[in-house]
């Protein structure tokens, strides 16, 4: 390729280089010039004077090059000498790895030119051991990131695991505002607040107005200082005395409180014998507790109940409706709630607990509301049963209102197909009545309980003469 119109690059022009200044040319132009035959033989390693790494390279010559190759440049080294011997030009450079009886190796990128008449190829190599160990420290660099996001990520799951785990409230708050960025789940147990939306609101809001002044500097002060600070959390039954253990740290540029709270609790009194037997019973009995508000989001558990479920922690479920324990699920719940609203206790209700990994567990539901002057609760008290220990169900006498013979008096005076049909009906009327009694006439959650609609419902109910007269 010519950049002018100059023809002192021609052939003839230029004068011709003697050997001694040639070879010297070449090793100074590159880093490694070898000199090789068609067939890949070495006739001649000029190594550049500067390069110490490469030492004496004498012992190449009169061998083929693909000794001092590593396995993967050989396949490359051989396509290049293919081209270049079929009379093809090589535009690009060659990258080889070069090795020497296996003690150490160094990559070259080699531009390869065919000289002379015998086909021989001229290698002009460039050292790449620079870029190499570039490539080497970001590969290293790189592992060292992903291991450090792995860390971060091991740290983040020990956090958030004693985090939500932790009995005592625990609140993070923006130190300059006091915004609440996070909460436990005894932190919202505790204020009554959901836990998506505790986080945004003022940490104040839920401070008696007598310690609200100045309420962030002085935690912020206690927090430097490494002193608790005293306060009355507002609740709307009764306040209570707590004592705030602040940390303060920065995050991401910004100053954080993390504000641990230890309730003052005053302890039962030891002659009212009764409340202690009631809390007694409430941990220690065999019976599991459950108490949820209005919508069946539980917000305490005992021991016994978590023995039902295998759970390891109350804090775990606490937040979380009680039908996702529960076999049918919200058809469960609806019906005892719908009951229990309606006449502020239901004495049992037979289903089937079930835990996160699908085990099931029968048991009897006996619930109560529980009015107070915070929020309305629900109490649920929950017992096994054993499945050896099940009494046999009593089965009614198909028979019908209408004289119509029983099973007994028809089998042998009718067909069974006869007989299934004569007693279809009566088996409908049972099922609808057991199920209309079992959710307190309640038709709505009676025909969910029965997969029907209520339209369907109310078909067979007139059907089988069924509805009460206040009901039309």
């Amino acid at each position: 390729m010519k950049t002018s119109a100059s023809t002192f690059w021609d052939f003839g022009s230029i004068p011709m280089i003697e050997p001694e200044f040639l070879g010297n040319i070449l090793a100074t132009s590159s880093d490694i010039a070898v000199m090789i035959d068609q067939n890949g033989t070495i006739k001649s390693v000029l190594v550049n004077q500067a390069e110490q790494y490469y030492g004496d390279l004498s012992h190449w010559e009169g061998k083929n090059i693909t000794k001092f190759l590593t396995r993967e440049s050989i396949p490359k080294f051989e396509s290049a000498l293919d081209k270049l011997n079929s009379g093809k030009t090589i535009l690009h450079s060659i990258e080889l790895n070069h090795q020497d009886n296996a003690r150490w190796q160094f990559p070259v990128r080699y531009n390869a030119h065919l000289v002379g008449q015998n086909n021989n190829v001229l290698l002009l190599g460039r050292d790449l051991r620079t870029i190499s160990e570039t490539q080497q420290q970001l590969v290293k660099a790189q592992i060292a990131v992903e291991k450090s996001h792995e860390e971060r990520k091991e740290y983040d799951a020990h956090y958030r695991s004693l985090f939500s785990t932790a009995s005592e409230p625990i609140f993070v708050l923006d130190a300059k505002t006091g915004i609440i960025r996070q909460a436990n789940p005894a932190a919202c147990t505790l204020l009554s607040q959901d836990i998506e939306t505790l986080p945004g609101q003022s940490f104040s809001k839920f401070i008696a107005n007598k310690d609200k002044k100045d309420l962030n500097d002085r935690m912020a002060m206690a927090a430097m200082s490494r002193t608790n600070l005293s306060v009355t959390v507002s609740q709307r039954r009764q306040d209570i005395e707590a004592e705030l253990h602040p940390v303060i740290y920065r995050a991401s540029g910004q100053q954080v409180l993390l504000v641990r709270m230890s309730l003052q609790v005053d302890d039962i009194p030891q002659n009212d014998t009764l409340s202690q037997n009631l809390v007694a019973l409430y941990k220690n009995g065999t019976d599991g507790i459950v108490f949820t508000n209005q919508n069946g989001l539980i917000t305490y558990v005992n021991e016994s109940f978590l023995e039902l479920i295998n759970a390891a922690q109350g804090s775990e479920i606490v937040g979380r409706s009680l039908g996702d324990f529960l076999s049918k699920g919200q058809i469960d719940l609806a019906v005892m709630l719908e009951n229990v609203q309606r006449s502020g206790r239901m004495r049992i209700y037979s289903t089937d607990l079930q835990n996160d990994f699908g085990l099931k567990t029968a048991v009897e539901v006996s619930m109560t509301k529980i009015s107070s002057d915070t929020a309305e609760q629900i109490s649920f008290v929950i017992r096994e049963i054993s499945r050896a220990e099940q009494p046999e169900p009593v089965r009614p006498t198909i028979s019908s209102s209408n004289n119509s013979p029983s099973v007994t008096e028809l089998v042998g005076s009718a067909s069974l197909k006869e007989i299934v049909a004569e007693t279809t009906d009566v088996i409908e009327t049972i099922c609808i009545q057991t199920a209309i009694e079992t959710t307190n006439n309640n038709k709505a959650a009676a025909a969910e309980m029965l997969g029907l609609s209520r339209q369907s419902l109310y078909v067979k109910l007139h059907k089988y003469g069924l509805v009460d007269s206040e009901d039309g």
